[in-house]
């Protein structure tokens, strides 16, 4: 029956389209107008004109006989209305007119629900799934892929090494662009999509803009004041925008592991109860320049600034369970640990463009960027007997600094109307130094390279040409080319590694607007891209557990032989237009990847015992594909004198398969099946309030990761809900409330080797987040 409903939503979003198309039929056209004399501007890549923008092309954009107002010349004969706006295109026009699939959400999404981080705006997003528990964010997916297949941008570059998006607030975003297929500008390390979150610019900014909000969770307080002030000097326009917080967390978990043999037999039954709190405090300063010359040329420079600090301590209970023989009862490693943990982290990022623009329409625009960063980690924790007699003492520390520059460009030329040609480069050179020290009770390394220096150095080059052509009026196409090489080398005391790669992708997107049907259009992409491995994951000093002979939770170790992962791929979609900025619309996907990276288990003989290491190899071949489903509109674009109601919802359904590994589970690590959101927002009449509220689901998701080991990932539901009152037309109060269901998030690990089955469950709670936020303009 699962089966049947990708099929069901199809064929009732199908019938949805039907209905809204009968009721909002094009209404006559009146005569073409005289052209103007005024040429539009050349369009920039990836932004080509769409006939509904065009009077000329799209009959639907003109005035309806009878409703327009008509302007008349002395002569009685009617004047052509020229409208001119600098203004940037709404969200939803630009969606329609991108010839490469792009959705834009803009400050309306932003602030819809007062979120206080990304993660919670990203998860309602069509095919987008957040890693990790309600609340606590994870690493941001799109179309169920984790381990770095979604590629994340900040102002259209890779985001600092070590930068978390859960740490940038959303008062500091001014929008965010989710590209389901790769274009040639940005990298095409992007097998599942790019999301690209844009920092908060001041080309509309006129009022200063004070937020102040706080968040509880059982009982803490999160403090945050955001401000944002625009300044007007001479030629030159300055934003300044900057946050400062602070909050508090507190987590309580279960894990229960059971040891068996093939009779099953138990030789290990034990059951831990965790329990951690955390407080951090942070700023954010985000201030942008845009200075434009006498001859044309503009100059935008944004620095980035964060500076976080945290303190955490943690317990561990760990009970002994009966299930054991008494002649295989063997004493637990410990009865309570406690630990210690300070982390700090601050850095400086630069992001910069110079435009020039030549005659005919030509421009060129030089991008640079600069970066540099220090994190440290410390962390104590001590293990004891029920006798309350010191077993182990671990100490962890772990300091890193990272430095980056980045530079890269963009010649685009017209050659013709509607058609446009672009040719650019990308140069990064990143650097990082890491020292990690892991010593034991007494004061001896854990592991060979404990308190050496590690040094490893990331070089990018790129270079891409684009040609974006709206063919006709019914057809526009994009043809990219980008070819990209990655050089990764290190040393430390143990000797010097490297790794290099390189991967040339033709790209193809094209656009279908159906002739007769304005609101109507079809897409299709086919894509080479891929997933180049991590410094991490190539290069990265051992983590060690603390749980020797545990399979479930082993060593992490890189591998620098690792190749990057290869995909071709293919998108369809239908998209149906409604009203002001409604959309229907189906789209579907294949990915091809060959030289898949997954983390394989074995045993390592090591100074203090053998260790379980997990390590990352390439296996293989797999597939993945997916459809998705969204619809998104105000109900009184569907029916006179309906209340003001705004409707979303999108559904998400994923297929994958590993070669090499047997089913009916192999498939991609860590890909959810399905995911759906529900969101509503209305407008009371009468009163300035508005009540909204969305719901997000994903089921849970069993993997067979190798042939040794399967991950259950449990169920997520999330409920939000929100109030907000507008006192007038520059002050608003907003209260929400995040997580409202509150379901524990459940998990599972199982590894059968050498003849024993080791059983890992753990149950982990999460809370409510009442949120109360004030905005003001002044």
């Amino acid at each position: 029956m699962s089966k049947l409903i990708p099929f069901a939503c199809l064929a009732l979003l199908g019938a949805a389209a039907s209905e809204v198309y009968a009721q909002t039929a094009p209404a006559e056209a009146v005569p073409e107008q005289a052209p103007s004399t005024l040429q539009p501007a050349a369009k920039p890549a990836s932004q080509s004109a769409n006939p509904a923008s065009n009077p000329a092309s799209n009959p639907a954009a003109k005035p309806a006989a009878g409703k327009a107002e008509q302007v008349l010349s002395p002569d009685g004969q009617v004047l052509p209305r020229i409208t001119i706006s600098g203004a940037r295109a709404d969200d939803m026009d630009e969606r329609r007119r991108s010839t490469a699939g792009k959705q834009v959400y803009g400050r309306e999404e932003l602030d819809r629900n007062g979120d206080s981080n990304l993660g919670d705006i990203l998860k309602r997003l069509p095919g987008v799934t957040i890693g990790g528990r309600p609340g606590r964010g994870g690493e941001i997916r799109m179309r169920g892929l984790g381990n770095g297949y979604t590629q994340v941008l900040l102002n259209g570059e890779r985001p600092p090494a070590g930068f978390s998006m859960d740490s940038l607030s959303p008062d500091q975003v001014e929008r965010v662009e989710v590209m389901r297929g790769p274009v040639a500008e940005h990298s095409t390390r992007a097998i599942a999509g790019t999301i690209n979150i844009v920092l908060r610019d001041g080309y509309q900014q006129k009022d200063y803009q004070l937020k102040l909000s706080d968040s509880i969770e059982q009982g803490r307080h999160a403090p945050n004041v955001s401000l944002t002030a625009p300044l007007k000097i001479g030629a030159a326009t300055v934003l300044l925008s900057g946050s400062i917080f602070e909050n508090r967390q507190h987590d309580r978990g279960r894990t229960y592991n059971l040891d068996s043999d093939a009779a099953g037999v138990a030789h290990k039954e034990q059951t831990l109860h965790d329990e951690s709190g955390r407080t951090g405090r942070g700023i954010h300063f985000t201030p942008r320049l845009s200075y434009k010359f006498d001859n044309g040329d503009t100059l935008n420079f944004q620095p980035f600034l964060m500076s976080l600090r945290s303190d955490g301590h943690s317990s561990s209970v760990l009970s002994q369970g009966d299930a054991v023989p008494p002649a295989l009862s063997r004493p637990p490693e410990y009865s309570l640990a406690r630990g210690d943990a300070h982390s700090s982290m601050s850095f400086l990022r630069g992001f910069g463009n110079w435009i020039h623009k030549f005659e005919g329409a030509a421009k060129l625009d030089v991008k640079f960027g600069f970066g540099t960063g220090h994190s440290s980690n410390d962390s104590l924790r001590k293990q004891y007997d029920g006798n309350g007699v010191l077993l182990e003492r671990f100490q962890d520390s772990d300091s890193t600094r990272d430095r980056s520059f980045s530079t890269g460009g963009k010649y685009t030329a017209p050659l013709g109307r509607d058609h446009s040609l672009a040719a650019g480069w990308d140069v990064e050179s990143a650097r990082r130094s890491q020292t990690k020290t892991s010593l034991d009770k007494n004061g001896l390394p854990q592991f060979s390279d404990s308190g050496d220096n590690l040094s490893a150095d990331t070089r990018r080059l790129a270079v891409f040409a684009q040609d974006e052509w709206d063919i006709t009026p019914q057809w526009a196409a994009y043809f990219g080319l980008r070819w990209e090489g990655i050089r990764t080398t290190s040393s430390r005391a143990g000797g010097d590694v490297g790794n290099s790669s390189s991967v040339f992708s033709p790209l193809l997107h094209g656009v279908w607007r159906i002739p007769g049907h304005e609101k109507d259009q079809v897409r299709a992409s086919l894509t080479k891209s891929y997933k180049a491995a991590s410094v991490q994951d190539l290069i990265a000093l051992p983590a060690l557990s603390h749980w020797i002979g545990d399979p479930t939770r082993p060593d992490r170790m890189g591998n620098p032989d690792l190749k990057p992962e290869l995909a071709t791929g293919l998108d369809l979609a239908y998209e149906h237009y409604l009203g002001r900025s409604g959309i229907v619309s189906v789209s579907g996907f294949v990915r091809d990847i060959d030289n898949l990276i997954r983390r394989s288990l074995s045993q390592q003989q090591m100074a203090d015992g053998l260790h379980w290491v997990s390590r990352p190899e390439n296996v293989g071949h797999a597939r993945t594909s997916g459809v998705e489903l969204e619809a998104k509109f105000q109900l009184a674009d569907l029916f006179e004198d309906a209340p003001a109601l705004d409707l979303r919802a999108n559904y998400s359904r994923f297929w994958s398969r590993v070669d090499g590994i047997s089913g009916p589970n192999n498939r991609l690590d860590q890909q959810a099946k399905q995911t759906a959101n529900l969101g509503l927002d209305y407008r009371m009449k009468g009163l300035p309030l508005t009540l909204g509220g969305s719901f997000n689901w994903t089921p849970a998701t069993i993997v067979q990761t190798s042939a040794t080991q399967v991950v259950d990932s449990g169920r997520k539901r999330a409920v939000d809900l929100y109030g907000l009152w507008k006192f007038n037309g520059r002050t608003q109060l907003r209260v929400s409330v995040n997580n409202l269901l509150a379901e524990d998030s459940l998990g599972g690990n199982v590894v059968a080797t050498n003849g024993l089955s080791q059983l890992a469950s753990t149950e982990n709670q999460t809370f409510r987040v009442w949120s109360v936020k004030l905005e003001t303009k002044f």
